[in-house]
This record gives C-alpha cells, sequence and structure tokens, in this order.
C-alpha cells in the first residue's frame, strides 16, 4: 500500500520552525518510501485565518524546497463532510446533544469536583433521547457531543511504542459547536479518512489529541493511520523554542542570510539521526537515509550556532557563480563592476568563504574589496590608530617603503612587512593591525598578505596613502589640543 502522509498547516500565522520541522519530516518519509505527500490548510477557524498567513505558508514550504503532490486542500471545503460525519454519529447513538449552558455546567462541574463533559452527559441523559428530540425540534440551540465509549484507545505510536488511554482520560469532546460547525478533533479525522492518509507525523503537542481522534476513527469505522509523535523543539535554555529565542518564521532566517539547503538539513536533524556522525547531509542524502525507526523520543535544541556552522558549510558548497550573483545583489555602487572579473572573482570568494557564515556574511566580507568607500569600525580606528596616530603613521610610512619595489605576492610581502617590523624594532603584529584597518576598515579580516595580493599594488598603496592623510589629520588635532 502506498504511503500517504501530510502536512496541515493553520493559516493563523507564520510557518514557525516547528511546523518547518513536521513538513520536512513528512515530506522525507514519503519521499523515501515513493509515497504521497498532501498539503492541507486547516481553515476552519475563520477568524484568525487568512488568505495573507496561508501565502506565507505556501511561500515557506516553497523557499525550503518542500513541494506537495496533492493539495493544497482547504480543510473549510469539507466542512459539510464533517458535519455528516458528526450527525450520523449522532444518529448512531455514539453522541448527544448538549443543551447545557456552558457557565452552569463549569461552575456545577468545579463544585463537584469533575469535569464539565461528564455533568454535560448526564443532563443530556437525564433529559432522554424523546426529550432531546423535542428540545431540537423546538429550534433550542445545542452542540454534539461524542460520548466516549468504556475501556481504552490504544494506537501504536512510531517514536513512543504502544500508547493506552482510559476512557476515565478522555472527556466527551464537542464535535459539532451549537452554530453548526465542526470542531478541530472531528474535521482532522474526517480529512483524513477522506484523503486516505496512512501515516500521521506531528508533534508532541498533538498526543493528547490522539485518542480522542482514535475513537472518532473507530466510531465512524474508518481505517486508522499509523501515528508518530516527534518531541518539541527546545531554546538554548531548555524551554519551548519562542520568539525569545530569536527569529523562529521560517521566512525571517531567508532575510538573515540562510540558504534553504542549510536549514533544511538543519530542521532535518531536529528528532532525527542517520545512525552516523554525519550532519552536513544534501537534501538528496537526506531523502536516501531517512526513515521513522531513526526518529528520536528525546528533546532537540534549536542551536543557533550550529545552523550558522551548516550553512556555512552549504555556503562553501554552491557554485561560484551563485555566490556572485549573491554578490552583484548585495553590493551596489563604485566597485562593482570588479565582479566582472571571474578570475579576480573566484579568488576573492575562496578568500571569503571560509571566513563567512551566512549570505549576509559573505557580502560584507566581500565589501572592503569590492568598494573603495570603506566603511570603518570605529573600536578599530580607536585602537590602532587613533590610540597613537604618530607611531600608526610611522609604521604605515614605513610599510609603503618596505613595499615598494617588491613582487606583489604573498611570500614577498611577508618578507618586507617583517623585515620593516625589524627595522622598527617592533612585532610584526604591531604593524599589520593598522594595516588591516587602512585595507578594510575593520579589525578582522582574512590574512594581510591574501588580503593584499586580492587588492592588488595600487588600491592597496591608496588606501594606505589614504589612511596616513587620516592620521595626519587626526595628529595635528591632537597636538593643537595639547597646545
Amino acid at each position: 500500500m502506498t504511503m500517504r502522509l501530510r502536512f496541515a498547516p493553520s493559516p493563523t500565522g507564520y510557518l514557525h520552525v516547528g511546523g518547518a520541522r513536521t513538513a520536512v519530516f513528512n515530506w522525507l518519509l514519503a519521499q523515501s518510501a515513493g509515497g504521497v505527500f498532501v498539503l492541507r490548510i486547516e481553515d476552519t477557524d475563520r477568524a484568525r485565518s487568512s488568505d495573507e498567513h496561508t501565502q506565507v505558508i505556501l511561500d515557506g514550504l516553497s523557499w525550503l524546497g518542500v513541494t506537495w503532490d496533492e493539495g493544497p486542500f482547504f480543510q473549510s471545503e469539507g466542512v459539510e463532510r464533517h458535519r455528516a460525519d458528526a450527525l450520523r454519529l449522532l444518529a448512531e447513538g455514539k453522541a448527544y446533544r448538549d443543551f447545557s449552558d456552558p457557565e452552569q455546567v463549569r461552575a456545577e462541574a468545579k463544585e463537584r469536583g469533575m469535569h464539565p463533559s461528564k455533568v454535560a452527559r448526564e443532563q443530556a441523559d437525564a433529559l432522554g433521547a424523546d426529550g432531546s428530540d423535542q428540545r431540537a425540534v423546538a429550534g433550542d440551540p445545542f452542540a454534539v457531543r461524542f460520548r466516549v465509549p468504556d475501556g481504552e484507545a490504544v494506537f501504536h505510536d512510531l517514536v513512543h511504542g504502544e500508547m493506552r488511554f482510559g476512557s476515565d482520560d478522555v472527556d466527551d469532546l464537542v464535535i459539532l459547536r451549537s452554530d453548526g460547525t465542526p470542531t478541530y478533533n472531528l474535521a482532522v479525522v474526517s480529512d483524513d479518512a477522506e484523503q486516505g492518509i496512512t501515516l500521521v507525523l506531528r508533534g508532541d503537542d498533538h498526543l493528547s489529541n490522539t485518542p480522542k481522534q482514535v475513537l472518532l476513527y473507530q466510531a465512524l469505522g474508518y481505517a486508522q493511520p499509523t501515528f508518530a509523535h516527534v518531541p518539541m523543539i527546545l531554546g538554548s535554555d531548555g524551554k519551548k523554542l519562542s520568539k525569545r529565542h530569536g527569529a523562529t518564521a521560517v521566512g525571517d532566517y531567508s532575510g538573515q542570510g540562510i540558504l534553504p539547503e542549510a536549514m533544511f538539513n538543519f530542521l532535518a536533524l531536529l528528532g532525527w539521526s542517520p545512525g552516523d556522525d554525519r550532519e552536513f547531509m544534501s537534501i538528496e542524502e537526506l531523502t536516501e537515509a531517512f526513515s521513522a525507526d531513526r526518529l528520536l523520543k528525546s528533546a532537540s535544541v534549536f542551536d543557533t550556532e550550529k545552523l550558522e556552522w551548516l550553512n556555512g558549510r552549504h555556503l562553501a558548497a554552491r557554485p561560484t557563480e551563485e555566490l556572485v550573483r549573491a554578490l552583484e545583489e548585495g553590493l551596489d555602487g563604485p566597485g562593482v563592476e570588479r565582479l566582472g572579473d571571474p578570475v579576480w572573482t573566484a579568488a576573492l570568494l575562496e578568500l571569503i568563504k571560509p571566513r563567512s557564515r551566512t549570505m549576509n556574511d559573505l557580502v560584507e566580507q566581500a565589501r572592503p574589496f569590492v568598494t573603495d568607500d570603506l566603511a570603518f569600525d570605529d573600536k578599530a580606528v580607536e585602537k590602532h590608530w587613533l590610540k597613537s596616530p604618530g607611531e600608526a603613521r610611522e609604521r604605515l610610512s614605513a610599510l609603503l617603503e618596505a613595499f615598494s619595489g617588491v613582487a606583489w605576492t604573498h611570500d614577498e610581502l611577508e618578507s618586507a612587512l617583517r623585515g620593516a617590523a625589524a627595522k622598527l624594532e617592533v612585532g610584526a603584529g604591531k604593524v599589520i593591525h593598522p594595516l588591516r584597518v587602512a585595507l578594510t576598515g575593520n579589525m578582522a579580516s582574512p590574512g594581510i598578505f591574501d588580503v593584499l595580493v586580492q587588492l592588488g599594488r595600487e588600491r592597496s598603496e591608496q588606501r594606505v596613502n589614504s589612511a596616513l592623510e587620516r592620521l595626519a589629520e587626526a595628529g595635528a588635532e591632537e597636538h593643537e589640543s595639547l597646545s
């Protein structure tokens, strides 16, 4: 039998990380088993659902590379079928009309120390079938409650094993509201049966719904799917992932320079293991390795550092032409034309890729090489220039003299710099730091000799001369303040 799985988000908000992980797991299982992946939008909460949220969910899935074989179906389209299922249970005596006043029932239940549904059942039984029919004919409003049978709701969970819930643990749930609209648990069972879903894989937060749904499957005579409930994703503090842990909407990470294949890889490892030490995996490798028996019982932690590390690995694996396009899109102004030199650009990417974890990092690492309009880091300028403008000028001037006439290669430049430092009787770092600020404007950069080679002689010397002018002005101002 063909495996059929589904992802059924509610369009009441963005596609959050937990939902995206569920979609990835279902998609991978469908792909690895040659099954069918169904997308269903559970939009029966009309007050909170919106077309905008639906589109955000679809866009998030598309960005991740999660495609669907069937759908998107909309739960609201099946309301009449849901209602028919509820009324069939009512006609078969497996459900009852609830005419009770909710506030009165809650008050009595609290006084008697029992669940409100038990009080509602008592009142329905006391009214009897004839009394119920009479009140319904008279037009009295009522909800329809499922009558939970005695015994146990038993199902096998692929993550947790055999699960048993006694009838005392499951309350008579409302399946049809007084306005005639179906409730979540009934709609889900009806839809999964209609769409032939064979495996329901979702988060642990749905575990309490499953015994109710199992009993509804049995009462309606529908084939019961297999279930798998994966533990929730936790933040770094061990608490349920939320906005306070940073961006939790999948779309937010795209704006932060995270690649879709990296996010997909990361999500696949939140609650699943390939059984070996692999972490950096392509979607093809994940599809080949994924199976339900490797789902984990323990909760997973959303580790942003690990996500960025994986992103760096995937970024490094991206084809050069794609990275060049990203640089062209992220940079503008004079100097961008340098990216038109494929040899120079390939060398630049090899230089900055190892230091970049996100696409945003890559763009910012490239900026000092591509544009001559440097943005100087105030802390770098203060520490390595303004703390002692005279010394910084002396060292940069010595470097200009040392570099004059030498071949513009890594080894020759290193030899010249170390020779200049020796003449100044300072360590090499004392001349490298002010030089780095002059060349890149930053406190950190790739190796200084690689930076010099990438920039070339003319641009490097121009930047050092510009730095000397700024330092001369700073020295003059310092002298005046001391006069």
